[in-house]
């Protein structure tokens, strides 16, 4: 854990604070689709991610998800320490985009460390800025992208997030993560395969040229 912890975040704390998330902090190994957090949870640790990619979703009156954004190495979740800080329940639902590592991080580590270590009140702050943009471009996205636009987008963001040109997913999901209809999703992945911009396989999409 030493290791990936440093290979992660060893450019963000000092060795006193690195040398504390070891000895506090329990590794968590999760496969691809590992329900990590639901809404309504009470929190409480806080992860940090050292491998993989988690997707952060929000759910409608409805019941109905919109993905928020994407957690890469080295990244945190903001909902989830506005939670810890509140001790309130989760708003938000997290779930392993890929097979992923963490460190879960005591709650109650969080304000101590802000008080202690400069660089981890830095980082908790571009935590906080950094989510609130992505957030941000989500919504602009909803507002002023057209339906076929968004989906350029979130498969290029899939793409970036997991490393490769291969998507393994299904329509159903993609059509949950931006919140519209399998049938919607299935004929504008259709158009772009047409177009020579994607190849459909099962459960799978390859992206050719998005650009």
């Amino acid at each position: 854990m030493i290791q990936e912890l440093k290979d992660s975040y060893g450019h963000l704390f000092e060795q006193d604070l690195l040398d504390e998330i070891s000895t506090v902090g329990s590794l968590k190994e999760v496969p691809e689709g590992f329900l990590l957090m639901d809404i309504g949870q009470y929190i409480k640790s806080m992860p940090l991610l050292v491998h993989g990619a988690i997707k952060i979703l929000r759910d409608d009156d409805e019941g109905d998800e919109l993905l928020l954004y994407f957690l890469e190495r080295g990244d945190t979740c903001a909902m989830t320490l506005t939670c810890c800080l509140g001790e309130t329940r989760s708003e938000i639902r997290a779930i392993a985009e890929t097979e992923a590592k963490l460190i879960m991080v005591p709650i109650q580590k969080m304000e101590e460390w802000t008080s202690k270590y400069k660089t981890w009140r830095d980082f908790v702050f571009k935590s906080y800025h950094s989510r609130m943009m992505e957030m941000l471009d989500t919504i602009d996205s909803i507002a002023f992208m057209k339906m076929d636009e968004r989906l350029v987008k979130h498969l290029k963001d899939k793409a970036k997030v997991i490393g490769s040109n291969v998507i393994q997913t299904t329509h159903q999901d993609m059509a949950y993560d931006m919140h519209t209809s399998r049938v919607v999703i299935s004929r504008l992945l259709k158009t772009l395969e047409n177009q020579g911009k994607v190849k459909l396989g099962r459960n799978s999409i390859e992206i050719i040229s998005l650009d």
